[in-house]
Formats: C-alpha cells, structure tokens, sequence
C-alpha cells in the first residue's frame, strides 16, 4: 500500500484544482468537464456513473443549503490517485464539515471521485 504524501494544496494536478474552483462556484458545466465520460463519484452512500448522472450529483448535491468551501490540504498517493482536504461551513446540519475527496485520473480525466468525511 502506498502512503500518501502531504502535499501544498497549490501541487494538485490542473484537472482537481480547476474541477474543486468550478464546484465551489457551483459552476457544474465546468466541473463536469473534468470527469472522464465512464466516471464515478460516490457521496453520501450513493454512487453516480456516467456524465449523466453526475451532473444530477453536481446540480443537487448540496443545493438545499447555502455554504462555503475552503481547500484546507491536500496529498498524493500517486500518480493517478490524490485527495484533497476541504472545510465546508454553512447552514447544513452541524455547520461544519471536513470532507476528504478523493479522486483517482485517468490522464487528464477524473475517473473516480469518492467523498467522505
């Protein structure tokens, strides 16, 4: 198994640093570019495949509640595979909330993103 490497958040590969900017923003044509046509996202013990699907987890997720996210570390595992390390603060249940995210590329592409805390 490898052990992942903290990293600065500035190091993340363009693809994760531009898909977590567009989501922040709640832009989800723009962080839907960022996914490989075959992708996965996994939050909240539901799983999203396919484009499709994960414009509907990029559209709804969240959007109940008005919140903001803050990129608060980052490491890499490998050279497909990173996470990302974010603060969310809001008017969701608790308030506040560190979620790991983390995502596998297959070139240039998220091909698998999972969210947990």
């Amino acid at each position: 198994m490898t052990t992942p490497i903290s990293i600065s958040p500035g190091q993340l590969p363009a693809t994760i640093r531009g898909f977590l900017a567009a989501h922040a923003a709640r832009d989800t044509e723009t962080a839907l570019r960022a996914f490989a046509p075959t992708a996965m996202v996994a939050d909240q013990g539901q799983t999203f495949r396919g484009t499709d699907e994960i414009l509907v987890f990029l559209r709804e997720a969240g959007a109940e509640f008005s919140y903001t996210t803050e990129l608060i570390g980052a490491q890499r595992v490998d050279d497909a595979r990173w996470v990302s390390s974010n603060r969310l603060e809001g008017d969701f249940p608790g308030g506040v909330a560190e979620l790991a995210y983390r995502f596998t590329l297959d070139g240039d592409l998220i091909a698998e993103l999972i969210i947990a805390p």
